[in-house]
């Protein structure tokens, strides 16, 4: 994705402090963004597969995603004082998870973040951001 000048200033101004944990909603927004996500994970024909990928009990993975998003936007870690420290690869090498999975994933975190009442810029700022975990958990074509 191309930025505009305009765009980059504003994208870089998301990454001051934590900001983005501040316009997320906190605690509260990262928690919902979180059930939201995987609320649609199990309604969408598109992440069947991925689901199927997970505990058929999902409280747990809704709070370390959850929990995981409030350090990612650079809020309290409260993934590491529940988890330990996080380790995405290892965490995730158990399955496996080709450009199919990891896209399913960006499908489904791409339309829990239209769920948001946030700024749009903030929303494309943070898909743009979630690129990076989505490949790093990636273990196979």
């Amino acid at each position: 994705m191309d930025l505009s000048d305009e765009q980059k200033l504003l994208f870089a101004s998301y990454r001051e402090g934590d900001k983005q944990y501040q316009l997320a909603g906190g605690q509260e927004g990262c928690f919902k963004l979180a059930n939201d996500f995987y609320d649609l994970m199990e309604e969408l024909n598109e992440t069947k597969h991925i689901l199927s990928l997970h505990p058929n009990d999902l409280e747990e993975s809704r709070d370390k995603l959850a929990r995981f998003l409030c350090f990612y936007m650079n809020g309290p870690h409260l993934y590491q004082e529940k988890y330990g420290n996080i380790q995405l690869g290892a965490a995730h090498a158990h399955i496996p998870i080709g450009s199919k999975e990891r896209d399913a994933w960006l499908l489904c975190m791409a339309k829990a973040l239209e769920k948001q009442d946030w700024e749009n810029s903030f929303k494309e700022f943070l898909f743009m951001r979630f690129q990076t975990p989505a490949h790093r958990i990636q273990n196979m074509p």
